[in-house]
Parts: structure tokens; C-alpha cells; sequence
């Protein structure tokens, strides 16, 4: 099968590769750029364990295809730290508040978080739940994770209104 050509913008790097059009992104990330936080867990979207955020949005990258992703600014969990490598309130919260689990929907929770508070950055518990709702937790974990979740929408108000 021939190749494509595809540009596009990871964790604020510009990368360019050759992959088959077949190529999902969730296997691109993992494999060709070696960003092992996006997990794969079904295989079928259902998990969410695969969420990366694309040009503003949650996307489940088991279920995207590499060329879909051509152009597109894309950020994985390792995108969501801060460049000097300190944690983002998310992932600190998440670390403080036990939201952690077993870790292994952790990556897609956080970068789901991190797309909800910038949609909605004071929302209730309920609105919480609703917003992480395509994300599975299977150590059934999630009022820990909602907790996190909080406590970093209140971290991250205060800090912009102390600025």
C-alpha cells in the first residue's frame, strides 16, 4: 500500500512522516512518535483511554485515521505539562486527589479534563461526570477523579484571577 505525507503539529512540535493511509493516530503517536501516554484499551473508542486533543477538541485516537489528522494541532498528555517540565494542576491534583487509580486511563482522563476546563472551566459535579463520560475507569474510581478534577478548575480560577 503506497504512503502519505502527513504534517501536522504534536505537543507544539511540527512532525512530518510517511504512513499508510490506514495508519490510526493512536498508532502513529505511539509508534512513530514515540508518545506512549495515549493508551490503547479497546480498540473500539469506547474506553477512551486513546483521547487526544485535536485543533480544540477530544478525539479518541483508535478511531482516527492518521491522514484525518493532516495539518491538525494535536496534543497528548505529554503536551499538557508545562515546558519546564512542571506538572499542569491537572495532573497535580490528580496526583494529590488520588485520581491516579492504576494509571492506565489516567493519560486519556487528564487530556479529556484538560479539553473540559477550557470549555468550561467551572463546572459542577454533575457537569464533571458528564464531560468525562466517555472515558471509562475501570478500578470504578471516578469519584477521586472528580475530586481531582475540581480541586484543578479551583486551582487554575484562582490563578487567573490572581494574574
Amino acid at each position: 500500500m503506497s504512503k502519505m505525507h502527513v504534517k501536522m503539529t504534536v505537543n507544539g512540535k511540527e512532525v512530518e512522516a510517511l504512513a499508510e493511509p490506514r495508519t490510526l493516530l493512536i498508532h502513529f503517536l505511539r509508534e512513530d512518535q514515540q508518545l506512549t501516554g495515549p493508551h490503547i484499551g479497546c480498540d473500539t473508542g469506547h474506553c477512551g483511554a486513546c483521547t487526544v486533543d485535536m485543533d480544540g477538541k477530544s478525539v479518541k485516537s483508535c478511531m482516527t485515521f492518521v491522514g484525518q489528522s493532516n495539518g491538525k494541532n494535536v496534543t497528548t498528555i505529554e503536551g499538557i505539562a508545562h515546558p519546564d517540565g512542571t506538572l499542569h494542576a491537572l495532573q497535580e491534583a490528580f496526583r494529590e486527589h488520588h485520581g491516579l487509580q492504576c494509571g492506565f486511563c489516567t493519560p486519556g482522563m487528564i487530556t479529556r479534563a484538560h479539553r473540559l476546563l477550557q470549555e468550561n472551566p467551572s463546572p459542577t459535579e454533575e457537569e464533571i461526570r458528564y464531560g468525562i463520560s466517555g472515558n471509562l475507569c475501570r478500578c470504578t474510581g471516578y469519584q477521586n477523579i472528580v475530586k481531582a478534577i475540581t480541586v484543578a478548575a479551583d486551582m487554575l480560577n484562582a490563578q487567573e484571577a490572581a494574574e
